[in-house]
């Protein structure tokens, strides 16, 4: 298990006690660690910068990008034994701790991490703060968690502070301060953060740490909806559907709805269904209609009003609904890796 994945377990619950409201049950999970699930790899998450214009190539970096790890370590290496790079010792420590052409090893990846984080660097602070909150390489230090967090966030690393703003939610490593979470959500979310922006959103929605502000949430939602966060497309669906802080827009809407059903919300898959079934903007759409219920229903998201309007269907009708659900449910009940 990878350490960001670990920390999106930790948290979960926490955050769905401190969120909890009645308009939370409209989302499909709360707000989780920025980094949740990404397994940092050379095109999505480089571990060192390029080389300024008019600074010597970075050769570790290059070596690092077209997949030559063993060549980027020795380069890295190299530039510690030079001038003790806090770069290259970052780059040395994402290789360790996802096996990139070495025997995947937490704690040389820590002691990478520690010696970049000493002498300053951001990554590798926010890095080595999720090794200690999950206990890779180490024991659990919550508390030198919330510090790396805390000075990765004054360096401006956007995860860093949507993560430290968990912490403060949680109220353990500090007491629970919405404020201040509302705070560092802002800073994520100001830097492009989709996380960050779909957590403060929810703040405005519902005034916590914040005025309640639903122009505000709108805004904040359809940002991150732009950028693809599930959870946001699903609220600013509502928000749009409904008309809440911004103009209503049903034919938005529904658009918004199937893009989050096709990528496997439940409750835009409902939402969905429940449009499709009372021709809600548009004309009724019968077997789509008990399609989307079915997947829903399968995917945990039941609907007793649904249930009766699929069981009075012509039974041509709920077959074709069936045959069309099908290639869902068998991709749901596949095994995942």
């Amino acid at each position: 298990m990878n350490a960001r994945r670990a920390v999106t377990l930790t948290l979960a619950g926490m955050l769905a006690a401190a969120l909890a409201a009645p308009a939370q049950a409209q989302t499909s999970k709360p707000p989780q660690p920025a980094a949740k699930g990404n397994v940092p790899t050379p095109a999505a998450r480089p571990a060192a910068a390029p080389a300024a214009s008019g600074s010597p190539p970075d050769l570790a970096y290059a070596a690092f990008q077209r997949g030559e790890y063993l060549t980027a370590l020795a380069e890295a290496k190299k530039r510690v034994e030079a001038n003790n790079d806090p770069k290259a010792m970052t780059l040395i420590a994402e290789l360790y701790a996802n096996g990139y052409g070495v025997g995947a090893d937490d704690r040389q990846a820590a002691q990478w991490y520690k010696l970049a984080a000493d002498r300053g660097d951001r990554e590798a602070m926010f890095e080595l703060a999720i090794f200690r909150l999950t206990g890779r390489g180490g024991p659990r230090d919550g508390e030198a968690a919330a510090k790396l967090l805390a000075a990765a966030t004054k360096l401006g690393h956007p995860a860093a502070a949507y993560d430290l703003a968990l912490l403060y939610l949680e109220g353990q490593q500090f007491p629970q301060d919405f404020a201040r979470a509302a705070e560092l959500f802002r800073t994520a979310a100001d830097a492009g953060n989709a996380d960050a922006q779909y957590a403060l959103a929810t703040f405005y929605k519902e005034g916590r740490g914040v005025p309640k502000d639903p122009r505000e949430a709108a805004r904040l939602l359809a940002a991150a909806a732009t950028a693809d966060n599930i959870d946001a497309q699903v609220e600013y669906a509502i928000a749009l559907f409904n008309g809440e802080g911004v103009a209503k827009d049903q034919a938005a809407a529904t658009a918004l709805f199937l893009k989050a059903a096709r990528r496997g919300s439940a409750i835009a898959q409902n939402r969905l269904a429940n449009i499709l079934a009372r021709g809600l903007g548009q004309p009724a759409e019968p077997v789509e209609a008990a399609k989307w219920h079915i997947i829903a229903k399968a995917g945990g998201d039941g609907d007793v009003w649904l249930d009766d309007f699929v069981s009075r269907l012509k039974p041509e009708d709920r077959a074709a609904a069936e045959k069309a659900a099908k290639p869902w449910l068998d991709m749901m009940a596949a095994p995942h890796s």
